[in-house]
């Protein structure tokens, strides 16, 4: 079914009061996008930054005035930028975002496909995941570089924690490459469901232990990723350290160029570490945990 949509660059305004008088005047949705490229890195806890400016789009039923609505906006808030209107067609937009998805090859062996998709090889290691709510399916540098680096590990056998699972994506990885079992953690719940759903997809789902708890028990990892973000990879030194076995391995991602230093820094004391691969402004950092 069709739509008219409205859209609305509010710059740097506060958007709260446009969404609430958008509702007001019957629109069945209000979206906020970024209006210039500008990403929100690294949120403070609890916190739900937006961007600098900020694009609103509002949608109402294809026979609403766009007249009448711009008119009435303009009354409850004066000094209203300019309103776009257009009608847009009811499409199913999760399959139109899978029209540019298509299956990527990660190291030698690792591919991840759409569903319904195969592999580009006969001999791949293939993970089938399709985009969703909770972060990682490969397409960001920092995720990429992580399954670059586990397709590069012998993990048969090994016990794996992936810290910050979102999709599970890596959890997922490395239960296929062969490691015995994976601890898979993360505080979003969110991101806890779309793990368990997508192990399932992938028939690994009985060697994942996934869970919201963020305590790791001593000596349970040989290798240990976390593709977060600087602030909690520094503050999570000690608990890694006691994590990953003496001559264990460790990567960390998430991370910007100019942020590889101080974190290299902050485990320098614990691990061997070094910067092992950059893409597009970010970095991946392996080491391997000293004994002692």
């Amino acid at each position: 079914m069709p739509h008219l949509q409205l859209t609305l660059d509010l710059g740097a305004r506060d958007p709260a009061p446009y969404e609430e008088a958008l509702f007001a005047l019957g629109a069945v949705s209000v979206t906020l996008e970024d209006a210039a490229d500008d990403p929100v890195l690294e949120p403070a806890p609890g916190t739900t930054p937006l961007w600098p400016t900020v694009m609103l789009k509002a949608l109402f039923d294809a026979g609403a005035d766009p007249a009448a609505i711009g008119s009435a906006i303009e009354r409850a808030l004066p000094g209203l930028p300019v309103p776009c209107f257009q009608i847009v067609t009811d499409r199913a937009w999760e399959r139109v975002w899978l029209e540019d998805f298509h299956p990527m090859r990660f190291g030698q062996r690792l591919w991840v496909c759409p569903g319904g998709q195969s592999a580009g090889a006969p001999d791949a290691v293939r993970i089938e995941l399709d985009p969703g709510l909770a972060f990682g399916t490969g397409t960001h540098p920092t995720t990429a570089l992580c399954l670059e680096w586990l397709d590069g590990q012998r993990l048969r056998g090994r016990a794996v924690v992936d810290y910050g699972c979102g999709s599970g994506i890596l959890s997922i990885a490395a239960a296929k490459l062969g490691a015995a079992r994976v601890h898979a953690v993360d505080i979003d719940p969110q991101a806890l469901i779309a793990t368990r759903e997508n192990a399932v997809r992938n028939a690994v789902v009985d060697r994942l232990n996934i869970t919201a708890e963020p305590h790791l028990e001593p000596g349970c990892a040989d290798l240990l990723v976390a593709n977060i973000l600087a602030r909690p990879l520094m503050e999570l030194v000690p608990a890694f350290a006691a994590a990953v076995r003496p001559q264990g391995l460790l990567a960390l991602s998430g991370l910007l160029a100019e942020q590889a230093d101080a974190v290299t820094a902050a485990y320098r004391p614990c691990f061997d570490i070094h910067t092992i691969a950059m893409r597009d402004g970010w970095v991946l950092l392996g080491g391997r945990r000293l004994a002692g």
